[in-house]
């Protein structure tokens, strides 16, 4: 994390440099400002539009006994305070971290999770949740993302700028440094969603090491979830919501039909042992590797090969 981290910031400090020696009297600084108090208030009130759009409401302990109590219990064994456990009434199956300082940590479950999974398999999700959560991947993909949003709006402000001045003197600087704010953006958008798979992969990990025999049950969840999501989604494309906050959840529902696709429908009459073998045994092909590229989850094969490997 801190390498991708590191990287991103380097880049960014180099491209501003760029930008503030060509720029003139474009004022960078109040684009800065903007960008960072519109994340900011973003971070702050996340929680409450994630709730309101995914209809998560806190899941009392009585309704579910055995699952509040593992929940903490891996919260335990995480090293971390147990955060709020919530749960959603969509009906695709999966689970999501997040908070802010306003409202602390959640991690929200689905109903279509609690159907389409056994507990133990649950357990394994929760378990990937808290390893977010450990990890603080809230805030620093919340921070990360600052970054590209940045250039990207110095990159249309020198468009409007240069088409809006009728002495055309400066006019070629102004495009350089659009043209130079687009590439930025458009590298660091790259670099973002890398960070974001590297952190599906160490919340597996983790959940694979505080778990007994979790490599096992996270990897038929995950192929559970996978081919449950797309077919609830082949049936009702057009789930409210799912997609608008897909970094936050441990399967992108939007991938979820191209996958099974690409599995041939491996889940049909198939043990979950036999589903996961199946999946990690499937062939990547080039196609799937470059449109990983612009995915904020891991490919479901390589996912699975990482956690049984």
């Amino acid at each position: 994390m801190l390498g991708t981290l590191a990287l991103i910031i380097g880049v960014s400090t180099i491209g501003m440099a760029t930008l503030l020696a060509y720029s003139g009297g474009l004022n960078v600084y109040s684009l800065a400002t903007m960008v960072i108090l519109f994340n900011a208030a973003q971070w702050l009130l996340a929680p409450y539009l994630v709730n309101a759009l995914y209809r998560v409401r806190k899941l009392d302990p009585i309704e579910n006994p055995w699952l509040h109590s593992t929940f903490e219990d891996l919260s335990t064994r995480s090293g971390i305070k147990t955060p709020k456990l919530m749960i959603s009434k969509m009906r695709i199956p999966n689970a999501f971290a997040y908070g802010s300082p306003l409202t602390g940590n959640h991690v929200a479950i689905t109903e279509g999770l609690l159907t389409s999974l056994e507990g133990e398999e649950v357990e394994a999700v929760l378990a990937h949740e808290l390893g977010h959560i450990k990890h603080r991947d809230v805030q620093v993909t919340m921070l990360i993302s600052v970054l590209p949003s940045l250039f990207y709006i110095i990159s249309r402000s020198t468009m409007f700028a240069r088409y809006g001045k009728r002495d055309q003197k400066n006019g070629g600087g102004l495009a350089l440094v659009g043209g130079l704010s687009m590439l930025l953006y458009l590298g660091l958008m790259l670099f973002n969603l890398r960070f974001s798979r590297l952190r599906e992969y160490y919340a597996d990990q983790h959940a694979a090491g505080i778990v007994s025999d979790g490599a096992r049950k996270l990897t038929e969840g995950l192929a559970k979830i996978t081919t449950s999501t797309a077919r609830h989604r082949i049936f009702t494309p057009r789930t409210r919501g799912s997609s608008s906050f897909k970094t936050l959840f441990i399967s992108d529902p939007d991938r979820a039909v191209k996958d099974v696709a690409e599995l041939n429908s491996a889940s049909i009459g198939r043990s979950d042992e036999e589903l996961v073998a199946n999946i990690a045994s499937r062939k990547i092909t080039g196609i799937a590797r470059f449109a990983e590229l612009f995915s904020t989850h891991p490919n479901i094969v390589k996912r699975i090969r990482a956690l049984t490997n």
